[in-house]
């Protein structure tokens, strides 16, 4: 298959003297994503060579623990959908959501 079109992500990572992140911006014009600012990051990339994830985790100083425990709860429940869409397994993905929501009942997180 010819390739029609290509798509860029990108981020951009001020660090300080010690190489902790201050500041970071995201693009990715495709969805309309231009220089904005972000204050943690996930990223996840499967190498099929060696059969494992490799992983960018980053957040800024100025990320509040409380902001991390809801990015986790919204990251781990998007996993569970896309586990879903991918698999169409949908025993684990339930399994998955029922996590998800001890993890937030735990957190004592709102619902919103």
């Amino acid at each position: 298959m010819a390739i029609k079109h290509t798509s860029e992500i990108s981020l951009k990572v001020g660090l300080d003297e010690n190489k902790i992140p201050e500041i970071i911006h995201w693009t990715a014009e495709d969805g309309g994503v231009s220089n904005e600012e972000t204050k943690a990051v996930m990223l996840s990339v499967w190498d099929s060579k060696s059969k494992e994830s490799l992983r960018i985790d980053l957040w800024t100083k100025e990320m509040p623990v409380d902001e991390m425990k809801v990015f986790f709860h919204q990251t781990l429940s998007a996993m569970a959908d896309t586990f879903q869409r991918a698999t169409n397994d949908d025993k684990m993905s339930d399994t998955m959501r029922d996590f998800c929501d001890y993890f937030a009942e735990k957190l004592e997180l709102k619902r919103g």
